[in-house]
């Protein structure tokens, strides 16, 4: 068998996902933290004001990586769904599951820093704008599926459950993604493109990338940390379980 064919299914093992989960899990969290300091620190230190916006436009370099990530994890939580479905791969559906409540938490907090920015900018905490609107809808979907599958006693039954919706709600993301195109918006339009050509500034937009690229490290490490608990809950009878626990002692 080929390497890579065997360590997936190696990986597919909930023994074996612990322990590949309890050794990574904090050098994501610890990566993640390190790749954003530099961006935190240039974003607050080093780009220079923006010309209309002034010192407020600060708000964007956590603001612009907790949406893109609202809406990449969600895209990662269809596709582990859509697996977990169609081949019935148990790992898929913890994966799945573990995505919802850290992919809420960024819509939440992309909501919430909109909201900082729009107040001084747009003289309003909160309007319907197509971005705003469906950027809201999305945080019911994500709270949908976690809803769903604390609801239901068994855990894959829950998972299976909880999977369609995240499927639906796929149908959101291009929403999200192209609303201030389609429709008059007050939200801005897309200003940065990280493969093509930027309006931003190079001085302001490298801070950016580096919190993005921070925020998708510190992701996995949260991902693998929330799948392996919840690996552990539906595992709790099984005597590696009790192995592993007695050995961490």
């Amino acid at each position: 068998m080929n390497p890579l064919v065997r360590w997936f299914h190696q990986l597919g093992s909930p023994p074996y996902f612990d322990r590949f989960a309890a050794k990574w899990a904090p050098w994501g969290y610890v990566l993640g933290a390190l790749l954003m300091l530099p961006g935190l620190y240039g974003a607050l230190f080093q780009v220079p004001a923006d010309y209309q916006q002034g010192d407020s436009f600060r708000i964007l370099y956590i603001h612009v990586p907790s949406a893109w990530m609202s809406l990449a994890v969600y895209g990662l939580m269809a596709v582990y769904a859509a697996i977990a479905l169609v081949w019935r791969i148990k790992l898929c559906e913890i994966l799945a599951m573990a995505c919802a409540p850290i992919g809420a938490a960024f819509t939440l907090i992309t909501l919430l820093t909109g909201a900082i920015w729009g107040k001084p900018m747009w003289g309003t905490w909160w309007d319907w704008d197509p971005r705003l609107t469906t950027q809201l809808i999305l945080l019911f979907m994500y709270l949908g599926v976690m809803g769903i599958y604390g609801a239901i006693d068994d855990r894959r039954v829950a998972a299976r459950a909880a999977s369609f919706l995240a499927i639906v709600g796929v149908v959101l993301l291009p929403i999200i993604r192209y609303s201030v195109v389609w429709w008059n918006s007050l939200h801005q339009g897309q200003t940065i493109s990280v493969f093509g050509e930027s309006k931003m500034d190079p001085s302001m937009l490298a801070p950016l990338l580096w919190m993005a690229v921070g925020t998708h490290v510190w992701f996995i490490g949260a991902l693998l940390a929330r799948a392996r608990a919840d690996n552990l809950r539906r595992e709790s009878g099984k005597a590696w379980v009790a192995q592993a626990a007695g050995g961490r002692r």
